[in-house]
């Protein structure tokens, strides 16, 4: 049976895409269902539709520091298509835990670097000015704690020496877009081992 996936997305879609074209595989064991912004300008609504999936948006800015209320209507906006995972790419908001336990096992994130290193924001410039030779990404399944989570994938991208936090970035994201798709095809198949992509 296919898998129903939800695709949660803050800005302009890309990893959403990504997810979104390996899912239209003839083979793939998922579908996406919905993509949800909570943002009502993000460029990644326009393209979800383009590639025909239901969109939905649920604005955090009337809901002030009521982060469960704003929740609420997630889920509400969730609930007509019962996904059974929810993919959060480039979703910036922190999930309460009262949502996380409400989708607990179902919802994977993608996060721009080796963890356990790094967590949260600035993961590039942190890697360099570390001294680190590698940066990476990590896709995990989202718990109550920021950015951790069991890990489901990992790649891993050279740090060169004239290396920028942008240009490292773009690199990280061109590996994003391959491996977000390869994890979320295991992990609808029901195979959690960590993924290694070289």
């Amino acid at each position: 049976m296919t898998k129903r996936v939800a695709i949660l997305i803050s800005g302009g879609g890309s990893n959403m895409v990504a997810l979104a074209r390996d899912m239209a595989a003839p083979d793939h064991p998922a579908a996406p269902c919905i993509v949800v912004s909570n943002v009502p300008s993000a460029g990644g609504l326009a393209r979800a539709e383009a590639l025909g999936i239901p969109t939905a948006v649920v604005d955090h800015r009337p809901h002030g520091q009521d982060r469960a209320s704003f929740e609420a209507k997630l889920a509400d906006a969730m609930a007509p298509y019962d996904p059974d995972l929810i993919c959060l790419a480039g979703f910036m908001r922190i999930l309460t835990p009262d949502f996380v336990e409400l989708f607990e096992g179902k919802m994977l994130n993608i996060h721009p670097s080796l963890l356990p290193k790094y967590k949260g924001l600035n993961t590039h410039a942190r890697a360099i000015e570390a001294g680190d030779t590698f940066g990476g990404v990590t896709v995990h399944g989202v718990t109550a704690a920021l950015d951790d989570g069991p890990i489901y994938g990992q790649a891993r991208v050279p740090i060169l020496p004239d290396d920028t936090p942008d240009t490292l970035a773009d690199q990280v994201l061109a590996v994003e877009h391959r491996l977000y798709p390869a994890v979320l095809r295991r992990v609808a198949s029901g195979v959690t081992a960590p993924l290694h992509l070289e």
